[in-house]
């Protein structure tokens, strides 16, 4: 079974047999031979590129490397069906984690010494640890999942697997036997939190275990492989000052934005996928006071708020016979009837956004969410483009309305081409004025250049304009001084 793992005989060098010949001195041309003479090329003119020094006697350690991980793989695949066959799962659930590590390594040794397989002490540690992965946990993606470091895991098909380390995308050396060992994988997840994929429902989201917020796509929608995008849970909460100490904004941001919160305002938090805008939403809620009862909403939940009194509630897709949804809309009318102070709604991308604007606008001040925009105005134009979705006929202007009675701040998060994530923009919605809603920009990331090593170079400031809500925070015992809102160079 196991011939595969034999070395295969050499190979002769001729062809014919026999050990290769010496290559005969080719004859000297005769002067009846001799070719005329022909005029000499033109030169080629230079490239503009530079010359590319190859090396080709690195390829050997890497193809020797890249064999060796598929030997190992095929020896796992094996000693996994082995396991399988020979482990009683069903008293898996009350084994310690140190007799089920025993039973595995005793197992493995078992099968290799039979197979004849000799590995070192290295290869056998990893095969034992792949292999109560795999019966225990999710396989290769187990050693991802536990480190820290990395904030996404990307999948496509079963020998790409894609990592998120400091904002920058990476390949990583994990990868999967074949797409039947990705699928298994995947329905582990799925089925652990009551759902199905298949071809007949090629696509589904879930949470781990660990918060962390599962997506997947299958064939045949996934054209080459099975698509898997994996969010990570974030075990510590980041607090204001943590994003500070990280750059994402200023002290002075910081003071404006806990007296906003601390006064009520509704904010909303803008910005692209992976900006930043869950993280950014968390902290501002540490504002909230711990006497305020708080309601959350999420499709899935991330948020980690801190007062005592919250209630979370989390969005529900349809079964396989289209049955038993729950929307955030649904959820978002009966928070309504459960008295709360405020409202956070993990992100709003459709018809909840008229039950948002409502809650806003009936006296549940300081109630916040998300929204996916490129900067503050286009946030507005979101909100008005969800309106319409819902199907509501309503005046545009009324909509605009709506809109700059409900909501008082928007605060833009980024993720810039270097990866680092910024506040870049405050932005203030002071009313109407005509048909057009009015904003004003109190504070914003300053970018003046591009460092060496591909770094983004700027600083905060505030724009010179004092805020609209001033004397809201003065009563509220926010005396912020006139110098916050003073232009800073960098």
């Amino acid at each position: 079974m196991f011939s595969r793992y034999k070395k295969e005989p050499a190979k002769p060098v001729n062809p014919a047999g026999g050990p290769a010949a010496k290559a005969a001195p080719a004859a000297a041309p005769t002067a009846k031979q001799a070719a005329p003479a022909t005029p000499a090329p033109e030169q080629p003119k230079p490239s503009m590129r530079k010359a590319v020094q190859r090396a080709p006697a690195k390829a050997a350690p890497v193809d020797k490397e890249r064999k060796r991980k598929e030997r190992l793989g095929e020896i796992k695949v094996e000693l996994h069906r082995e396991l399988l066959d020979n482990l009683n799962l069903s008293a898996l659930e009350s084994a310690s984690e140190q007799d089920l590590r025993n039973e595995i390594g005793a197992i493995a040794s078992e099968v290799l010494q039979e197979r004849a397989i000799v590995l070192n002490r290295e290869e056998r540690a990893l095969i034992n640890q792949e292999l109560y992965d795999e019966v225990t946990g999710l396989g290769p993606l187990e050693p991802l999942l536990k480190d820290d470091t990395i904030s996404d895991i990307l999948i496509n098909g079963p020998q790409q697997v894609f990592v998120e380390r400091d904002g920058k995308l990476q390949i990583s050396d994990t990868t999967f036997k074949d797409e039947k060992h990705l699928l298994r994988i995947i329905d582990k997840i799925v089925s652990a939190v009551g759902r199905r994929v298949d071809e007949s429902n090629p696509y589904v989201d879930a949470r781990l275990q660990d918060g962390s917020r599962f997506n997947a796509m299958v064939p045949p929608i996934a054209v080459d492989g099975s698509l898997v995008s994996i969010r990570k849970f974030k075990k510590d909460k980041l607090g204001i000052d943590d994003l500070v100490n990280f750059g994402a904004f200023s002290e002075e941001m910081a003071a404006y934005l806990q007296a906003a919160v601390s006064t009520r305002l509704n904010v909303i938090v803008s910005g692209g996928t992976g900006s930043g805008k869950t993280t950014t939403l968390n902290a501002l809620s540490s504002f909230i006071d711990n006497s305020e009862r708080i309601l959350t909403i999420e499709d899935t939940a991330e948020l980690q708020l801190q007062q005592i009194h919250v209630g979370r509630m989390e969005s529900r897709p349809p079964n396989v016979e289209g049955k038993g949804e729950v929307s955030p809309r649904d959820c978002l009318k009966n928070a309504l009837r459960m008295r709360p102070d405020r409202i956070i709604v993990g992100e709003t991308r459709g018809e909840e956004v008229i039950d948002m604007l409502q809650a806003m606008n009936t006296g549940h001040d300081g109630s916040m969410t998300t929204i996916h925009a490129n900067n503050p105005r286009d946030g507005i134009a979101r909100l008005e483009n969800m309106i319409a979705m819902a199907g509501i006929e309503m005046p545009i202007k009324a909509q605009r309305s709506q809109i700059s009675s409900a909501v008082n701040l928007i605060v833009q998060a980024s993720r810039l081409q270097d990866g680092s994530r910024r506040m870049t923009s405050i932005t203030e919605i002071t009313g109407m004025e005509g048909d057009v809603i009015s904003m004003q920009e109190i504070f914003r990331f300053q970018r003046t250049g591009l460092g060496p090593d591909n770094k983004i170079i700027g600083h905060f400031t505030a724009t010179g304009v004092r805020s609209h809500f001033s004397e809201r925070f003065r009563l509220w015992g926010f005396d912020l001084p006139p110098a916050i809102y003073e232009p800073t160079a960098g």
